[in-house]
């Protein structure tokens, strides 16, 4: 039996603890997502590491998976956007059972290897882009489908399993083993399994666009201001990165779209808003090396 479908012996009575104790449970377990993804972090680093190359030459990040790791994996894909610029066209997400699994589960969809390989043949995988594949299990067949259909075109593969030894890790160029044990409710990994892909997603996303200059420090100075919220963030990272004041900060943000990293160039430097931005390009986006050129 998989680690994820076995019951954890220790939660035996769990239907009869007190609701505080039953809480109390169900949060402690999740501390061992943390620990299954820090034990998996030098592949996590090793994925980023790949996919860096291609990302630089255009590719596209892929997305696969069924149920809570679909979903998981759409979240991911969609964040991409407000929060680094990343451009819709190059964060795909492939869910089994499409956009309606997305809301209500499609029973079956996820055991259908041949649809995971036409969907993913769908999307003209190519070689620069990176398939992310992810299963609870390790054996979700629309998952395998996909994952080699996308091996098979030349593309990176990365697989997330919750289980050693799992075909989708052991399939992929670069597997990835989160492996959280049995689930307090049994099977249930939409509990800590899911939280250690979420946790494993979020670190592998967000270092690769660290790596790809979307960052600046720590501050995300390349997202894009889409409402007030991101309007007022936007302001806020540009003060902070220059010394400017809120209102020199938003004029010259106006000037620039709300390009936070052009901003921050401009007040620094002291230079046109064109001027940052060629800049910027030069230095393939980097703030800091616009900065010191």
């Amino acid at each position: 039996m998989l680690n994820t479908e076995t019951p954890a012996a220790q939660h035996a009575s769990l239907d009869q603890y007190p609701t505080t104790e039953l809480v109390n449970v169900l949060v402690d377990d999740q501390f061992k997502a943390v620990e299954a993804v820090r034990a998996a972090a030098p592949r996590i680093a090793a994925a980023v590491t790949a996919a860096l190359p291609r990302m630089e030459a255009g590719g596209r990040l892929i997305y696969v998976g069924a149920g809570t790791s679909g979903r998981l994996g759409v979240l991911d894909s969609v964040e991409l956007y407000p929060t680094f610029s990343w451009p819709h066209g190059r964060a795909v997400a492939l869910l089994a059972g499409g956009s309606d699994a997305m809301f209500v589960a499609v029973e079956g969809a996820e055991d259908d290897l041949e649809q995971g390989a036409a969907d993913l043949q769908s999307v003209n995988v190519t070689r620069d882009d990176v398939v992310l594949c992810i299963a609870a299990s390790g054996g979700t067949p629309y998952v395998l489908g996909a994952l080699r259909a996308a091996r098979a075109a030349g593309a990176l593969t990365v697989g997330f399993a919750n289980n050693p030894d799992a075909p989708v890790a052991n399939e992929a160029e670069i597997g990835v083993t989160l492996d959280t044990g049995p689930e307090a409710i049994s099977g249930s990994t939409r509990l800590k399994a899911g939280t250690s892909q979420k946790i494993a997603l979020n670190s592998f996303s967000s270092a690769l666009m660290v790596r790809l200059n979307k960052v600046y420090g720590n501050l995300m100075v390349d997202l894009k201001a889409t409402n007030a919220k991101l309007v007022r963030r936007a302001i806020r990272l540009t003060t902070f990165a220059t010394g400017a004041d809120d209102e020199s900060a938003r004029q010259v943000l106006e000037q620039c779209g709300f390009h936070v990293k052009v901003a921050i160039v401009a007040l620094s430097k002291k230079i046109q808003v064109e001027q940052a931005r060629a800049l910027l390009d030069s230095a393939n986006g980097s703030v800091r090396e616009a900065l010191a050129s």
